[in-house]
């Protein structure tokens, strides 16, 4: 956990902490990403910092191996957590792909406000989350990833993203050191 430091024009970008997302099993409780990501928006809206809420409402049409959930999601299934927000002037992000970035505005609306780095929360860790950081790394920003406001319904894959994967993509740390780099 090494993150050195924020930019001046950094954002907060929570990735699908919603209603159906936050009801799965959790490898850790998704109760603490969801209030690690909360004390990160408040400190980003107090200092006048752009908070990302990202909700998923789809999938992405290709053949897989994995099960498709039986039925309909509840009609509240992709609101999300009403402790994250949205509050006034938060950002709502609908994508229909793992990441945030895919087929969605949220780089032109990063690059609109002059944002250079993004610290990332939310679930689940090795698939949203993981797919976001890639893409922000790749579309050239500084990735800062809060440990303690991630989790996974797999915890092996969730540790090898910690561990593995986000060092070489930015930087992680807590969401209290982050708090302090914020000032």
């Amino acid at each position: 956990m090494t993150a050195t430091v924020l930019d001046p024009r950094t954002a907060l970008v929570v990735v699908d902490l919603q209603k159906g997302i936050v009801a799965l099993p959790t490898a850790h409780p998704a109760g603490e990403a969801v209030a690690h990501s909360v004390t990160l928006a408040d400190a980003f809206r107090a200092k006048g910092l752009p908070v990302f809420l990202v909700r998923v409402t789809g999938g992405a049409p290709g053949r897989n191996e994995s099960t498709a959930p039986a039925g309909e999601p509840a009609a509240d299934w992709a609101d999300i957590v009403p402790e994250v927000g949205p509050r006034d002037g938060d950002i709502v992000v609908t994508k229909q792909q793992w990441g945030a970035f895919h087929g969605t505005a949220l780089d032109l609306e990063l690059r609109r406000r002059g944002i250079t780095q993004v610290v990332l929360t939310g679930i689940a860790t090795s698939i949203g989350v993981e797919s976001t950081a890639r893409a922000a790394h790749e579309h050239g920003y500084h990735v800062t990833v809060a440990t303690d406001a991630v989790t996974d319904m797999d915890a092996d894959a969730h540790r090898n993203s910690l561990e593995k994967i986000f060092p070489r993509l930015g930087e992680t740390d807590t969401t209290a050191a982050i708090v302090k780099l914020l000032g």
